[in-house]
């Protein structure tokens, strides 16, 4: 769905359930872990507490309002991350030695950053309110907030508290069914006929969008063939047997260099079973489903074969041209799409659930779990559509990343919030970044 106009009270609730779900996500992690970086591509978990509440002071009360900072120098000490190459050029913005404020002078910093923004909007009427300020302010939570999990996917077990997802909704968009059967054939792919695709929203439609949804506009897209559902783990693992990660030519030159030089083998969501030899080994492709366990959030599960895989775009495109295939375009998925809806997102799990699970959702071309349960990779290389303008409250939101190497996804995960599973949304990573929760489906034509 796309975001519609807000008044003051929406707005106050809207914040409330962000920061009360932050604050969940924050009690998962013991505070021994406080200040250690489970993906070293990005900050330390003591960052993300402090930036939260930092870049809605700046994308509403400052840039939207035209106030005064809470605390100038810790704004400028949370205010961005890291989108770094490589693990060895990971070095915050913030610099290589800095020495973060303790845990404490965080949680106060927040809370005054949160007095701060909930005054200010128990001033203003719905007429008063800076609407682009506002949005990505709050939309800004709920995607750091799907980014958060994934870092605790990485972390040891022992650093997490079990517990559970505080200030999610209930899902929409049809029936739930943990069991694929009864389908119908879903082994053979389907025929998405030639038609027009619309991609991005109108400004003067929509009360808010990040920069990189404008402008709207249509294209024709070529019939071509989809997989009726996404790569499971089971598929995954035929690839893996047939010696897919030491086979060059399904590999471009960057993912080439990545798996080589990282001695990537196997999904980041997989790991090898307890007793089991390295998987990075040379002769590794022998491994049975036995061998492997799922990454869960607090412990290792025997490898779901029926779940998506969850895998780096570089890793989704080696596949697809194992198969003769490749990754659908941008374009091809708004076609593909047409008539979805979304199940398994919203913040519903720390974990995907088995493909086919919400029959309801399918689109028009019985085409099923594009929305939910992973955001989709597409071919499309992510670039502004004409007319881009950067956004006041954000403007390096997008502009930073148009570098040709990051990749467009579509879609929605397990813990992506409700109000960016729209179709107009686009998110985005490095082909070689394996840590999101991304599933892929191949096509031809």
């Amino acid at each position: 769905m796309l975001s519609t106009a807000i008044d003051t009270r929406a707005a106050i609730a809207w914040y409330r359930r962000n920061r009360r779900r932050s604050e969940a996500l924050f009690d998962l992690i013991d505070p021994a872990a406080y200040y250690t970086r489970p993906i070293a591509l990005r900050n330390p978990i003591v960052f993300y507490e402090g930036h939260l509440p930092a870049f809605s002071v700046i994308a509403f009360l400052r840039r939207g309002l035209g106030r005064p900072p809470v605390d100038a120098r810790l704004e400028s000490l949370f205010e961005r991350g890291i989108d770094p190459d490589s693990e060895q050029a990971a070095v915050p913005r913030s610099g290589a030695s800095t020495i973060w404020p303790s845990r404490d002078e965080v949680r106060a910093f927040a809370r005054a950053c949160d007095e701060a923004i909930l005054a200010a909007l128990e001033g203003l009427d719905a007429a008063s309110l800076p609407l682009e300020g506002l949005y990505t302010a709050l939309e800004h939570e709920a995607m750091h907030q799907e980014t958060l999990l994934y870092m605790w996917h990485r972390l040891p077990y022992e650093l997490k508290v079990r517990g559970e997802l505080r200030g999610a909704r209930s899902e929409a968009g049809g029936a739930f069914r943990d069991d694929s059967k009864g389908l119908g054939d879903t082994s053979a792919p389907v025929i998405v006929p030639a038609g027009f695709a619309t991609l991005g929203a109108n400004r003067n439609d929509v009360p808010f969008g990040w920069d990189n949804e404008f402008e709207a506009h249509t294209l024709h897209v070529q019939e071509f063939e989809i997989d009726v559902l996404p790569v499971t783990n089971a598929d995954f693992l035929e690839f893996i047997k047939a010696g897919g990660y030491d086979k060059r030519q399904l590999w471009d030159d960057e993912g080439w260099s990545w798996v080589s030089t990282d001695r990537v083998r196997h999904p980041a969501f997989w790991l090898p079973a307890s007793g089991t030899a390295d998987p990075g080994a040379p002769r590794a492709s022998h491994l049975a489903p036995r061998d492997w366990r799922w990454r869960g959030m607090f412990e290792a599960l025997p490898l779901p074969l029926n779940w998506p895989v969850y895998v780096s775009h570089a890793e989704a495109s080696a596949y697809a041209r194992w198969k003769g295939r490749r990754l659908m375009t941008e374009a091809e998925f708004h076609r593909a799409a047409e008539g979805a809806s979304a199940g398994h997102h919203d913040f519903a799990g720390f974990d995907p659930i088995p493909v086919g699970s919400y029959p309801g959702t399918a689109s028009r071309w019985g085409v099923h779990d594009l929305i939910g349960n992973g955001w989709e990779w597409t071919s499309t290389v992510f670039a502004p559509f004409a007319g881009f303008v950067p956004m006041r409250s954000y403007p390096e939101y997008s502009a930073d990343f148009f570098d040709g190497r990051h990749y467009v996804m579509k879609g929605a995960s397990p813990a992506t919030a409700a109000e960016l599973a729209r179709p107009s949304f686009r998110n985005w990573f490095r082909a070689n970044y394996p840590y999101v929760y991304a599933k892929f489906r191949t096509a031809r034509g």
